[in-house]
């Protein structure tokens, strides 16, 4: 093979397949029903975090990274606020934003599935600024409504209606 074809090679190759640690969530309603999980890998400059939602409500929801990694239910608030280990402002579309912890949002149709894949830019899954796996941990949280992407602190998403903990999948 000619070094071109071989750089080609390398740079196909899932990071996962490269030994490098994943992380996974199993994210639960109020009842402690899963209904949805996720994938965290590591990509060049971040995470790439696949969502697969089973059985939550239709529509559109904000879903985010939270700051604590515990989820007790009902209202979830022990998952504390969003994921912000830089100080931003939250939303995508926000010029002071976003918070590390800021996804698009997550459509869930009727059948109550979904998917969504999104980068996570300047967020690790090893030690360091961005870790997240800092002290404590972070978890995923999906709330009732959407996120509108501006507003501070949350983006208006309502109330959190499943939460998982991010935790290392190897």
């Amino acid at each position: 093979m000619t070094r071109t074809a071989l750089s080609i090679l390398a740079l196909s190759l899932p990071v996962a397949s490269l030994g490098a640690p994943g992380a996974t969530a199993q994210i639960k309603n109020a009842s402690g029903e899963t209904v949805a999980q996720a994938a965290l890998e590591p990509a060049a400059g971040g995470v790439t975090l696949t969502i697969r939602a089973s059985k939550l409500p239709p529509g559109t929801h904000g879903f985010h990274v939270h700051a604590v990694g515990k989820c007790e239910g009902p209202d979830f608030k022990s998952a504390g606020g969003h994921f912000n280990p830089t100080g931003k402002q939250h939303g995508l579309e926000n010029p002071a934003g976003p918070h590390a912890g800021d996804m698009p949002n997550l459509v869930v149709g009727a059948d109550g599935t979904g998917t969504a894949t999104v980068k996570l830019s300047g967020v690790s899954l090893e030690p360091g600024p961005g870790s997240l796996f800092p002290e404590g941990g972070t978890s995923l949280v999906v709330h009732a409504a959407a996120d509108d992407m501006r507003s501070d602190p949350a983006g208006n998403a309502g109330a959190r209606i499943a939460c998982g903990v991010i935790e290392r999948s190897r």
